[in-house]
Order: structure tokens, then sequence, then C-alpha cells
């Protein structure tokens, strides 16, 4: 579309490029990705145990079984 913006990097700010978008660049989008591993960012919730997640590998099988 003629005359749209692109997207903010979410890192920087500045445009995003095609190659690498939403982000400007491959070094913004390492940066968000080492945010991500690092638990520099978070999903708002209740912390949940190790135990906890293995308790629910073992009893769910992750499919649907009431096709």
């Amino acid at each position: 579309m003629a005359g749209t913006k692109p997207p903010k990097c979410p890192v920087c700010g500045n445009p995003g490029t095609g190659k690498w978008t939403p982000f400007c660049s491959a070094g913004c989008k390492d940066r968000d990705l080492l945010q991500w591993l690092g638990e520099g960012y978070k999903i708002p919730g209740p912390a949940v145990s190790p135990d906890q997640i293995a308790d629910h590998f073992a009893t769910h099988s992750g499919r649907d079984d009431d096709d």
C-alpha cells in the first residue's frame, strides 16, 4: 500500500524493514530473542514450578481425546 508507514521496531523504535519485520535489523531481532531467553520478558500470571510442569506433561498427551 502506498503511503503507509512501516511498523516501528519494538526494540528501538526505528522503522522496521521487510527482511527483519517487525524489527529494523538482525541486531534488534537478536536482542529481543535474548530478552525472552534471559527472562527479561515475562507473561503475567502465577509462577509454575518445574514439578507442576512435569506433572502436567505426565498426565496430558497434548492432544484432545474428545474427537
